[in-house]
């Protein structure tokens, strides 16, 4: 059983102590919208986790690739894009996933009907030859092998 901590809350004198930035900027990238940290009754701003890991990411862009804030800005754009159209495509996978499950179950069901209808069409005329049944051909080793399994793409952060 996992237990469920509480989350945390970081004044700003706390992050910005935490990555040795002036509190002014953390302001800063607030007016922007960057960033949106909780506020109390008092209207003291509350970092969560999510909050900093944000801001660490939003530090690394500017301060270490020099990346100008409408830069960043289109960077979390771009990024929140991505994750909706990777969560759209794994839709896609699992409805082709689930498609390709029943067409092949309707396959097993109807070659099994089949089997039966010839095995009762012998029954009945045991004298009667049973019909040729067409050979498939022969899979060579140059065609590739389709296995059936779930069909979900991982993608990296």
């Amino acid at each position: 059983m996992k237990i469920k901590r509480k989350q945390g809350f970081f004044s700003i004198s706390a992050v910005a102590k935490m990555f040795s930035v002036h509190q002014q900027t953390i302001r800063l990238y607030e007016k922007q919208g960057l960033i949106n940290p909780k506020r109390s009754e008092g209207n003291t701003r509350l970092f969560s986790e999510d909050d900093i890991d944000r801001l660490e990411e939003i530090i690394y862009l500017t301060h270490e690739l020099g990346i100008n804030l409408a830069g960043v800005e289109v960077i979390f754009k771009l990024k929140k894009q991505i994750k909706k159209m990777q969560q759209d495509m794994n839709k896609v996978f699992e409805k082709a996933q689930q498609n390709l499950d029943e067409h092949t179950e309707e396959s097993k069901q109807t070659i099994q009907r089949n089997v039966t209808k010839l095995m009762e069409m012998q029954k009945e005329s045991p004298l009667a030859t049973p019909p040729e049944m067409p050979m498939l051909p022969e899979k060579s080793e140059d065609e590739p092998s389709v296995e059936l399994e779930s069909w979900e793409v991982e993608y990296e952060d």
